[in-house]
């Protein structure tokens, strides 16, 4: 007797509803977030097999791509006596080259986690960045900048955008200056 997950009975609802055409093959791939030929796939399968059909086919069986019995102790033993201060990259890549064994350096990594021969850093996340706080009162800091474009587009002299903004008011003053000075900047200021 095939026994059925919620995810499956929801999917041979929606292809049953498909098959007797109360919706198309379109709508059902959207509910399903499968592409319209999927569900003709599927649709053929449940013709064929009836409604174990919509069940995965590697369901109970092991995935194709499991590694061999007995490698995660070899390796694991191998790693223990031979290469105990190496970290996994380097250790799988010297069970490849040494000792014949082929396995990834995350796999590895998680062997070794789990037999306990290396404990897993802890992961925290980097501040990339931190706000601050603003400024309690005016004129603490502030914050200034010239630009240098060409505000007249050619029609005119070349001309600076001098600007500062408060930073605990947010309040903004800027002018334009023919050149970029500490005189012009000072003015500004004032």
């Amino acid at each position: 007797m095939l026994v059925l997950s919620g995810t499956d009975r929801d999917r041979l609802k929606v292809l049953h509803e498909a098959k007797r055409k109360q919706i198309t093959q379109r709508e059902a791939g959207e509910r399903l977030k499968v592409t319209e030929r999927w569900v003709r796939a599927l649709l053929a399968r449940l013709r064929k097999e009836g409604d174990g059909g919509v069940v995965h086919r590697l369901r109970g069986r092991s995935s194709n791509c499991r590694l061999p019995a007995g490698l995660e102790a070899r390796a694991v033993r191998l790693v223990k006596a031979k290469y105990g201060d190496f970290g996994p990259t380097l250790a799988a890549e010297y069970l490849a080259q040494y000792e014949g064994v082929e396995v990834s350096k995350e796999t590895l990594r998680k062997w070794l986690v789990s037999a306990g021969v290396r404990r897993a850093k802890k992961r925290h996340a980097e501040e990339v960045h931190v706000w601050r706080a603003r400024r309690s009162a005016w004129g603490e800091l502030v914050q200034w900048d010239t630009s240098d474009h060409n505000w007249l587009e050619g029609r005119g002299p070349r001309i600076f955008l001098v600007a500062m903004i408060d930073d605990a008011t947010s309040r903004a003053w800027a002018r334009f200056v023919e050149h970029d000075s500490t005189q012009e900047n000072l003015r500004l200021l004032w």
